[in-house]
């Protein structure tokens, strides 16, 4: 995780959210956005956890802008000795933090506020033959999602989602 400084006045803020030599710096990744994505959320909503095939792989620079998420990176490579682990970040809008998920990862969060605004960066373009989810849900991996479990919304597609075991079986997870 990193945080980028605040510039705050009577006016209000500003904020240099990603700087591609500062990442660099930091991670050793050389980072390239292929598109900019935006999602507003209310609380209790669960996005993820997604990931994509793409050829080039798929890092994301995520931030929360206003409101707050718990944000999960979970290790979707089946030759890790991480594989089906999760880490969880907390990132709270105008805190100036931001997280780096590498490609081969799966993503997701929660929203723990009404109206959390995310801003995420990505180093491939969406590919709907490419992309592909895990029921967040999954036992297995058990992610603490940090709200009771009748509070979370999923969207019926990840509702529906495959298991991680489910996906290993049918070869698609990152390589």
């Amino acid at each position: 995780m990193a945080t980028s400084p605040i510039w705050a006045d009577d006016r209000g803020s500003f904020r240099e959210w990603f700087k591609a030599e500062d990442i660099e710096a930091a991670t050793g990744v050389s980072f390239s956005v292929a598109q900019a994505n935006l999602s507003e959320s209310k609380r209790g909503v669960v996005r993820g956890i997604h990931y994509s095939l793409a050829a080039a792989g798929q890092a994301k620079w995520v931030t929360c802008v206003t409101g707050a998420i718990k944000d999960v990176i979970v290790d979707i490579r089946p030759d890790s000795t991480t594989f089906g682990k999760y880490i969880a970040v907390d990132l709270v809008g105008g805190s100036g933090q931001a997280v780096l998920i590498a490609a081969g990862l799966g993503h997701g969060f929660v929203s723990l506020a009404d109206g959390s605004t995310v801003a995420y960066l990505v180093s491939s373009p969406f590919s709907p033959t490419e992309e592909f989810e895990i029921n967040p849900l999954d036992p297995a991996i058990g992610v603490e999602w940090g709200l009771p479990i009748e509070e979370l919304l999923l969207s019926p597609k990840d509702e529906s989602a495959p298991n991680l075991s489910e996906r290993k079986v049918q070869g698609k997870l990152p390589i």
